[in-house]
């Protein structure tokens, strides 16, 4: 397809942070595309190059955060030749891409959800999108649709479901005066302890313990928006450890 207008719309949720959304490219170094970084939407886009290699057309968009949160997400993509409108939650940002090309030319496949191997280095550290999308619809075509209706010729379809697994993770929510106790497990030389959290607060304790027989204890907190350990053992002479990320 060579195209001077796309429209490109679809919702997903994913409590992963990382993975292709959609992905399209074509021989003259057209591509775009569009993928989770660090819980951030990116698109990334390419009109084109000249012969001389010259013009450099590679443009990238970062929007949003904090969107591995397992809610739906809406994103609109509208361009017409190098003008863009990227529309993520109702939230528009414009931008222009870079080179001097107006038609995006994809002439190998277009995939949703990952991108095939092509043997480049881009497309090894990039991660399949894991998690829902509905009504993927591109220029007019409801993809959703077509796919589960089997009526995409020819596509390959690899392990879909057309229904939206809910995660078994359950959240709590604590306020500032609320925590939770649970008893420890004695006599074991072992402490170990994994979560997530998120909060807007940039202070906090996430985590406190006493050892058994007065052998000290541990403290996580945030400290000014940064994840402190402190671990005080009475026993030794070194009896402090501080850890901050």
């Amino acid at each position: 397809m060579k195209t001077l207008k796309d429209v490109i719309s679809l919702k997903f949720k994913t409590s992963e942070s990382e993975g292709v959304i959609f992905h399209g490219e074509g021989q003259q170094g057209d591509y775009i595309t569009l993928e989770l970084k660090k819980a951030k939407l990116v698109l990334s886009l390419n009109l084109g190059i000249n012969q001389l290699g010259s013009i450099f057309g590679h443009t990238s968009v970062t929007t949003g955060s904090l969107l591995d949160d397992h809610h739906w997400h809406s994103i609109i993509i509208e361009r017409h030749g190098r003008n863009i409108n990227l529309t993520l939650d109702r939230h528009m940002q414009h931008f222009r891409t870079n080179g001097e090309f107006d038609y995006l030319d994809l002439d190998y496949e277009i995939t949703f959800g990952g991108m095939p191997f092509s043997g480049k280095p881009s497309s090894n550290s990039r991660k399949n999108f894991k998690g829902c999308m509905e009504s993927i619809n591109y220029n007019g075509n409801n993809i959703t649709d077509l796919a589960k209706r089997k009526k995409l010729e020819p596509s390959n379809v690899g392990n879909l479901s057309f229904s939206c697994v809910e995660p078994h993770t359950v959240p709590v929510f604590f306020n500032a005066t609320s925590y939770l106790e649970v008893p420890g497990r004695p006599s074991q030389d072992l402490f170990s302890v994994s979560f997530f959290f998120r909060t807007w607060n940039p202070n906090g304790l996430l985590l406190f313990s006493n050892f058994a027989d007065d052998l000290g204890n541990v403290e996580i907190d945030i400290n000014e928006g940064k994840v402190s350990v402190h671990i005080n053992v009475t026993q030794v002479k070194k009896n402090r450890i501080d850890i901050s990320s």
